[in-house]
């Protein structure tokens, strides 16, 4: 039965894309697959937009062979955009192998984008098969759900289906099974969305951008006039700012910070070669084609800073220079409280005040940094602000800085009397390997209920 609008309130469907019009995205058609098999749906992100209520031949159905929802899109689009790539431009990008597919508020009234990956080819495939190995649909999996319980913001895992085809990969054994994703996310606006427009000097569009982002994802006032270039920017350093501190505080790297990978409303999205970093080590670097180090561990701040400076670059097509340099500078103060907050919100307590907090988030991180701890191990052992014995002389003065620290959770929930619940790349390859040898997906299932515990005992 699809879904009646009437009989589940809860969705609320929406069409805002089509408002940009035909220069953002081109019709394309989902591939064909051999078979559609539910590997996993994620009920809790699904009842945030109404779709809980699927069974599953009706979720197959629409996020498999992606019959359309009702009053959403009426067809899949595949986004257009450009981007760096490493540094480099790239005005060949977009959507090659994804698409959108459909809108909708979710519980808390945000525009919501349901968009895939590994659906099949587009005019922007690049000679790429438009295919997702089964392994990397369950890769992204645990990436979602781990950051969502580590409190950075994320697109969301919604589904992901088996489809039956051997792929040919040149980075893991192949042939591979196939696979796809849909993903939830606050928008697929990105960076490169804009440096395309700019790119091609085409300022309507640009301006009709502008406002429609203001309106549909920051719920402000705007049609893309005036001020409104450079008041979105400040909102995206804003964004980008919490994102990056979150993502440090989490131990994590992203391993592919190009401009075209930036979402507008600060949730990370599309995870490739992803890694949570063991230690705190400036130089961990995700990507094993990352020769450079580009987007280490302890780059990202310049990595996402370097970023949004193209965004602003790419509005001064329509803003003057001087009030978007501004905005800009607004990034290093604004990462800077963010990553104090996240580091807070990690060591469970509350915040003092700007000094007290400022000391203790720089003497977690030299410790950290110098005693060579694991991230997870020490944020388990010092929830709360009691760092236990055992931790060194180089944990003094995180230990008496703590001391005068509230909690702002205590440790009843089940979680804190076991162990850290971790990801490192070994624990992934050893969740993926039974999944691969025997069709046995029970670590993955018990894995992300673990993640989830954890998410509850931090929340």
């Amino acid at each position: 039965m699809p879904i009646d609008p009437q009989a589940f309130p809860a969705y609320r469907p929406e069409t805002t894309l089509l408002d940009l019009g035909d220069p953002f995205f081109d019709p394309v058609a989902a591939a064909d697959f051999p078979c559609t098999q539910l590997r996993f749906r994620n009920d809790r992100a699904a009842a945030q937009v109404g779709l809980a209520t699927l069974d599953d031949d009706e979720w197959t159905r629409h996020f498999g062979r992606f019959a359309p929802l009702p009053d959403t899109l009426p067809g899949p689009l595949a986004l257009r955009y450009h981007g760096h790539q490493f540094r480099n431009y790239n005005p060949d990008l977009g959507d090659g192998r994804g698409f959108t597919f459909a809108q909708m508020r979710d519980d808390r009234g945000r525009l919501m984008d349901l968009g895939t990956k590994g659906s099949g080819q587009t005019p922007w495939s690049r000679a790429g098969d438009g295919r997702l190995t089964l392994k990397g649909g369950v890769r992204e999996i645990l990436a979602t759900e781990m950051l969502e319980a580590l409190n950075v913001p994320t697109s969301r895992t919604l589904s992901l289906i088996e489809t039956g085809e051997d792929l040919q990969r040149g980075d893991e054994p192949s042939p591979t099974r196939s696979a796809v994703m849909v993903r939830l996310s606050h928008s697929h606006v990105r960076i490169g969305t804009f440096q395309r427009l700019a790119y091609h000097r085409d300022e309507d569009a640009l301006r009709r951008l502008v406002g429609y982002t203001l309106r549909n994802l920051f719920d402000e006032d705007g049609n893309g006039e005036g001020d409104d270039p450079v008041r979105l920017l400040a909102l995206v350093v804003a964004r980008t700012a919490r994102l990056t501190a979150r993502y440090m505080a989490a131990g994590f790297v992203h391993g592919v910070l190009n401009s075209d990978n930036i979402n507008v409303t600060g949730e990370s999205f599309d995870y490739g070669p992803w890694r949570f970093a063991p230690t705190w080590d400036p130089g961990f670097t995700a990507a094993y084609f990352d020769h450079q180090g580009l987007y280490a561990f302890g780059r990202q701040p310049e990595a996402i800073h370097w970023d949004v400076m193209q965004l602003a670059v790419s509005l001064r097509t329509i803003a003057e220079s001087d009030p978007l340099i501004a905005a800009l500078d607004g990034f290093g103060p604004a990462y800077q409280a963010e990553v104090g907050a996240a580091i807070l919100w990690r060591l469970g307590v509350r915040p003092r005040n700007p000094d007290s907090d400022r000391a203790l988030v720089q003497a977690t991180e030299r410790a950290l940094r110098t005693s060579g701890a694991g991230i997870d191990r020490f944020f388990f052992d010092a929830f709360g602000g009691d760092l236990p014995a055992g931790y060194g002389p180089e944990w003094d003065e995180v230990r008496a800085a703590l001391g005068d620290y509230a909690a702002r959770k205590d440790r009843t929930h089940p979680y804190w009397s076991g162990t850290p619940c971790s990801l490192l790349i070994d624990e992934v390859e050893s969740i993926w390997a039974p999944i691969a040898d025997a069709d046995d997906w029970s670590r993955l299932t018990a894995k992300v209920a673990a993640i989830r515990a954890m998410g509850d005992a931090l929340a």
